[in-house]
């Protein structure tokens, strides 16, 4: 039977960019910073890495489609480097390459970099989602785009659950609320204005029911991670994080060819949840999970995710957005930093900067964004759309 991954690897440095519009700053420069910080979190020096992977997704010219721009702007000593893309899961899927390759004992020391520089490339508004994704569906599919599959999730999710147009569309805005909170409290996000829920919902809509604020918007940014064997670990820091799960799960296509799928859930998201639960030794999420950061590509992603997590009954996780338990303040905070919702989405970047969240948590080193009693986190990152996805879950702790 396999092992799986638990306490075999800890995370011994972090690092994340501010993300933003970051004109004036090249993807190069995103690499460096980011690595920089993660070098001095670990504490050793760029030569006792041993390998590296490196993540991105849209190819802007700087950042080619190999690890050699990785391994040149940090002039790493001529090691094994390799360039992964998984759709938005991109940086999640060089993380678990790093970790897996520690894990095996091929390697002691693994860096684990993703990056974009989406401002550059020109994507923005409602991006032709088929011709992203490399196959050419138009004829079948016209006028395809992400927002207006998260919103036929949302519509579905209304009618199955009973819910009042309005009392759905208050329950979104509730959801961007709550992130817009907690990024106003941190200096790397892109956006740190908080957004009352009356905004939310008056919002000019960009596909009903989602407004302009149920969706995250397009930023660059870069985030890294340190990993080392477990027994190792704490050579290298008193606080290291340990790595307990690590799964992904990817689309069949039954969604999108069987009456089966409802169109209320992700279903790749719940297989990786109960995959890493298993892996983690988590018997009850809702209770034993401290904090999550998920992949809140739009408000209604985030809603059916409690669900698809099995932090919230199916159906009922309006209720506990209404009563407050995924607030900074709640019994299971989601989306402490302020998620996708607040940084944005730089695809290769943003699954390394979800774990960063949840490695400051559990050092208790994130500020007045600081969760209580931090033992355990997760990340969820999501690519692709409700009908055809890749999702990874990642367990964490002390």
């Amino acid at each position: 039977m396999p092992e799986g991954i638990k306490d075999k690897v800890a995370i011994i440095g972090m690092g994340c960019t501010r993300f933003g519009e970051r004109w004036e700053d090249t993807c190069s420069d995103l690499i460096v910073d980011a690595f920089k910080e993660c070098l001095e979190d670990a504490g050793i020096e760029k030569n006792d890495i041993q390998a590296a992977w490196f993540g991105t997704c849209i190819e802007e010219q700087s950042c080619g489609k190999s690890a050699v721009p990785l391994s040149n702007t940090l002039k790493l000593p001529f090691i094994p480097a390799t360039r992964v893309e998984n759709f938005c899961a991109t940086g999640s899927e060089a993380l678990r390459a790093a970790c897996y390759a520690v894990a095996s004992g091929a390697y002691d020391i693994a860096l684990a970099l993703g990056v974009e520089k989406l401002k550059d490339t020109g994507y923005a508004g409602l991006p032709d989602f088929a011709q992203l994704a490399g196959t050419d569906t138009r004829m079948i599919t016209p006028n395809f785009t992400a927002p207006g599959a998260f919103a036929t999730l949302a519509t579905r999710y209304f009618a199955r659950y009973n819910l009042k147009p309005d009392e759905g569309k208050r329950i979104l805005a509730m959801v961007s609320s709550k992130s817009h909170h907690n990024g106003a409290m941190n200096p790397k996000a892109h956006l740190r204005r908080e957004v009352t829920v009356e905004e939310v919902m008056s919002a000019p809509i960009i596909a009903w029911p989602l407004g302009l604020y149920d969706c995250c918007g397009v930023s660059d940014g870069a985030a890294a991670a340190i990993v080392t064997r477990a027994d190792m670990a704490k050579q290298f820091r008193p606080d290291p994080v340990y790595i307990k799960a690590l799964q992904i799960s990817v689309s069949s296509g039954m969604e999108l060819m069987h009456s089966s799928y409802d169109g209320t859930h992700i279903e790749s998201t719940t297989h990786a949840a109960a995959a890493a639960y298993k892996e983690a030794g988590v018997k009850n999420a809702r209770e034993e999970v401290n904090m999550a950061e998920v992949h809140d590509c739009f408000s209604i992603t985030e809603l059916v995710t409690m669900e698809d997590m099995q932090f919230s009954p199916r159906g009922k996780a309006g209720d506990d957005v209404q009563a407050g338990r995924f607030n900074l303040d709640g019994a299971q905070p989601i989306q402490p930093d302020g998620g996708l919702k607040c940084f944005g989405h730089p695809i290769g970047a943003s699954g390394l900067r979800m774990m960063y969240e949840v490695y400051k948590q559990c050092q208790g080193k994130a500020g007045p964004r600081q969760v209580k009693n931090m033992k355990l986190g997760a990340t969820h990152n999501l690519g692709g759309v409700p009908q055809m996805n890749i999702c990874s879950v990642l367990i964490a702790g002390l």
